[in-house]
């Protein structure tokens, strides 16, 4: 059951090209944004279109793959975990973010790049 803790799995699409970020230790960081679908009838039996918005981070030989090959509105599956994280802004005023850390990728609707697996 351990494997099952703080798993996510999300398929839908890049609302954003990565913005890519390489830190003074070498690391390489990408951020996107990512968006799912869901619909569902209400009660007047009128169908709902639900997009949700989620916060995507990746690192090194990840962040590589998604800064070579995708780009706002690619389709992918991702799997990762969920973290949250916060700071205090200019003003002193404590922010949060929930994130999911990317550490595999599918990339959908496309062929898949030479090499990568």
């Amino acid at each position: 059951m351990n494997r099952l803790r703080n798993r996510v799995q999300l398929i839908g699409h890049l609302g954003m090209d990565p913005e890519v970020k390489t830190l003074d230790s070498g690391s390489k960081l990408v951020k996107f944004s990512l968006a799912t679908n869901d619909s569902y009838v209400n009660s007047k039996g009128e169908k709902v279109e639900d997009t949700q918005w989620h916060n995507i981070i990746a690192w090194n030989k990840t962040a590589d793959l998604i800064e070579s090959y995708l780009e706002k509105g690619k389709e992918v599956a991702l799997e990762g975990k969920l973290v949250t994280r916060s700071w205090e802004d200019e003003n002193g005023i404590k922010k949060y973010i929930t994130e999911v850390v990317c550490s595999e990728i599918l990339f959908l609707g496309q062929r898949e790049p030479e090499g990568v697996k």
